[in-house]
């Protein structure tokens, strides 16, 4: 635990980010009613999910390039990774408004391939370890469930959907809330 005695001996970086505290804030702010608002409407078309995804994400990524770009003058601590987080998430937010539609298909594919081939891996490992460990039939069971997820998903893209609508939602509110955390942790450490 760093405390105020110590802040001086701190690494630049977390001195730059304590300093600006408050763009964590406005993060979390932003994941929280993102979440909400998609909670809130899950039964909203698909195309209005993606466009407000691509403005979270656009606004995040402006945020995460304003935390880079404001802490680049002292030189000495490297901010490479907020830089391209704050890019990625430009670029997907504008990729988001110019093809929503394609955003919202191709999403719903990829989330969809990764479960079979996340699922189909897990029984595989499972049956791989079943003479290592007993209990492996958990691990069976998990990747059936995201095998049938998949499944759900390429036959019932709504309902798949309705499914990603409440688990970006909920990720957005939780990932929120800890960028609100990190910030009060960051401006405790400034005071």
């Amino acid at each position: 635990m760093i405390d105020n005695a110590s802040l001086a001996s701190t690494p630049s970086l977390l001195r730059a980010l304590g300093k600006r505290w408050w763009l964590f804030v406005l993060r979390g702010a932003a994941g929280i009613t993102f979440g909400f608002l998609a909670l809130l409407w899950p039964g909203v078309a698909l195309i209005t999910l993606a466009l407000v995804w691509g403005a979270y994400a656009l606004v995040d990524g402006c945020f995460a390039l304003a935390a880079a770009m404001s802490g680049m003058r002292s030189g000495d601590t490297p901010r490479w990774w907020l830089v391209l987080t704050g890019l990625a998430g430009i670029a997907a937010g504008l990729l988001t408004f110019i093809w929503p539609v394609i955003t919202v298909q191709v999403l719903l594919l990829l989330i969809s391939a990764w479960a079979i081939v996340t699922g189909v891996m897990e029984v595989a490992g499972a049956v791989a370890l079943r003479k290592e460990i007993e209990g492996e039939i958990f691990l069976i069971l998990a990747g059936l469930v995201s095998i049938a997820f998949g499944v759900v998903i390429l036959v019932w893209p709504a309902a798949g959907a309705l499914s990603l609508v409440l688990l970006v939602a909920w990720l957005a509110i939780i990932g929120g809330a800890a960028y609100i955390g990190l910030a009060l942790r960051l401006r405790k450490l400034a005071a």
